[in-house]
């Protein structure tokens, strides 16, 4: 996130700021968007997937929790993708709103396997 104690954000554009203003203060994700190769799901069985989750989750709020200390939660530290420069803050904002988009995506899932007839893995 950070290299040699620095920041590594770049200066956010009119875009960014529009688009993270969606994202983060009216906590919408919209559909439609890839997610960049590095961060797309690997085909890992469901069983590890769940066992790893939390700690992962934990392991990143440490991660952020050490920033914050560092830097502050309002700096902008690293840039997102699509939305530009993020806080850490924003960081923790982010991952909660894309969370919540896709447990939406899960429960979709959930009832149309359900109203196909297919059992639930989890």
């Amino acid at each position: 996130m950070v290299d040699g104690g620095k920041s590594l954000a770049s200066k956010p554009t009119w875009k960014n700021s529009a688009q993270a203003l969606i994202v983060l203060g009216f906590n919408y994700l919209p559909n439609g968007r890839e997610a960049p190769q590095h961060a797309r799901p690997t085909g890992l069985p469901v069983e590890k997937v769940l066992a790893e989750i939390l700690p992962k989750i934990t392991e990143m709020d440490e991660f952020l929790t050490e920033c914050a200390a560092k830097f502050g939660g309002r700096i902008k530290v690293l840039d997102h993708p699509f939305l530009g420069p993020f806080s850490i803050d924003q960081w923790r904002k982010f991952h909660l709103v894309h969370g919540l988009h896709h447990v939406k995506q899960i429960r979709k899932l959930r009832c149309a396997m359900s109203r196909a007839g297919l059992q639930r893995v989890a």
